[in-house]
């Protein structure tokens, strides 16, 4: 079945590739939007990096709404997570859309947003399910892995709703956004430069993105980023991804809680 997945995405992203050899300003801007995306979210991301900018350019009545908001407030917690969140949405989302629509002229529905025949591959979607629940049960229980998630800390005694619940949401959004940007814009904008192999070259950064969480997490995102990137070639929508991406984040946040003895 893998094989036949792979064969049947190499196939049809190699009709897609040009030819000529004159420089392909599209797949330029792409390369430079999604290195400008990323390094904002690294550091406007940060609510300290953010804070000292305000108090940098003398903004120190936003700054102190700001450093209340996320370090005093009662929900401060859900705050810096939403604020982060916040981020990674805009930039993964805003620049990209802005180059579609207006540089490129082009449809959203050709950068994965298409649900036309998204889920023919649901029987994958079930397989890496398969394969990815007794992982993350199993690495639920090393500290590691229980320092790391859910993101948002629940505390003993606090309930699911509406803390948690309102987090949940944010982050399936930022997943919808993360999805678009790898497996979205950046694979099917560069696919007719570079074929199936866009399905590689977007995996270095999305590796990247997940330096600084579990070693076998990281580990994990090279081949996530390889399938997912596969799925969304073969299918042109990001929606199968989505689904499997959410699915497989929920569960750990699920395990994470259920180790600590808050589910």
């Amino acid at each position: 079945m893998i094989s036949k997945l792979v064969s049947t995405a190499f196939h049809s992203a190699e009709k897609e590739i040009k030819k000529d050899s004159k420089p392909d300003y599209k797949v330029m801007l792409i390369c430079i939007t999604v290195a400008f995306s990323l390094t904002m979210i690294r550091y406007l991301g940060d609510p300290k990096f953010l804070l000292q900018f305000l108090q940098n350019v003398g903004l120190n009545s936003l700054a102190n709404s700001f450093e209340n908001l996320t370090t005093i407030h009662p929900n401060a917690e859900l705050h810096r997570l939403i604020y982060w969140a916040s981020n990674v949405i805009f930039f993964y989302i805003v620049p990209p859309f802005i180059l579609i629509k207006f540089v490129f002229k082009e449809k959203f529905s050709d950068y994965g947003l298409s649900f036309k025949g998204a889920f023919k591959d649901n029987k994958i979607y079930i397989i890496m399910l398969c394969v990815m629940i007794p992982l993350v049960l199993f690495f639920s229980r090393t500290e590691s892995f229980q320092a790391r998630y859910p993101f948002y800390n629940l505390e003993k005694g606090e309930a699911i709703y509406p803390n948690l619940f309102i987090w949940e949401v944010v982050y399936f959004i930022q997943f919808f956004a993360l999805e678009f940007f790898f497996r979205g814009f950046l694979l099917h904008g560069s696919k007719q430069r570079f074929g199936f192999y866009s399905v590689f070259v977007m995996t270095i950064p999305y590796c990247m993105i997940h330096f600084g969480k579990p070693f076998p997490e990281t580990l994990a995102a090279i081949a996530a980023g390889i399938v997912l990137g596969t799925l969304s070639l073969k299918s042109r929508s990001i929606w199968l991804g989505v689904a499997i991406h959410y699915s497989v984040a929920i569960t750990m946040d699920v395990c994470s809680l259920w180790q600590k003895g808050l589910l």
